[in-house]
């Protein structure tokens, strides 16, 4: 059974960095499962789950400084265990846009946990409005809606929340 890792690292943008990282994984015979990268400011920052035979794991962790070396990066990493698919919930797409004030991640982050919703993933940007400049912002997640769980209830609370916040929001079944 294949064993797995989870690497984060952070450090100067720069073009190369990604090649660099994949090339050290396929160097040990390991496999990159999932990924997500982003720069953020002047920093590049990723995080991948990686795969392979107990060998492959044990030799990535010893390369793992001298690909810190290599890259300039700050690495971490830390086994996993495949993630068992839970039959018992249904994946939404939650979406809000407004002009970014201080607060919105927080209170809507509260308001799914308060739910006993799990967030599975999330996103969010602020930028400038087309024409006027407006500082706007944005949230994407990808949440588990248990399937026992109302929906409409859900939104309609969800709705409150967007209108206490001044945000347009929305939660969509994602197809």
């Amino acid at each position: 059974m294949p064993q797995m890792l989870v690497i984060t690292a952070v450090g100067p943008d720069r073009p190369g960095i990604v090649e660099q990282l994949s090339a050290g994984v396929s160097n040990v015979a390991a496999n990159i499962d999932e990924s997500r990268m982003a720069v953020l400011g002047g920093e590049f920052a990723i995080i991948l789950m990686v795969s392979g035979s107990a060998a492959a794991i044990d030799a990535l962790l010893q390369s793992l400084p001298a690909l810190e070396a290599e890259t300039g990066l700050v690495m971490s990493a830390k086994r996993t265990t495949q993630r068992n698919p839970r039959g018992d919930r249904i994946a939404y797409r939650v979406s809000t846009v407004s002009m970014d004030q201080p607060g919105i991640v927080h209170r809507v982050t509260a308001f799914f946990a308060a739910h006993g919703i799990n967030i599975e993933e999330l996103s969010t940007r602020a930028s400038p409005a087309p024409h006027t400049g407006t500082p706007m912002f944005s949230l994407d997640m990808l949440v588990e809606i248990p399937s026992e769980s109302s929906i409409r209830k859900l939104r309609d609370a969800f709705a409150e929340l967007c209108d206490e916040l001044s945000v347009d929001g929305s939660i969509e079944a994602v197809r």
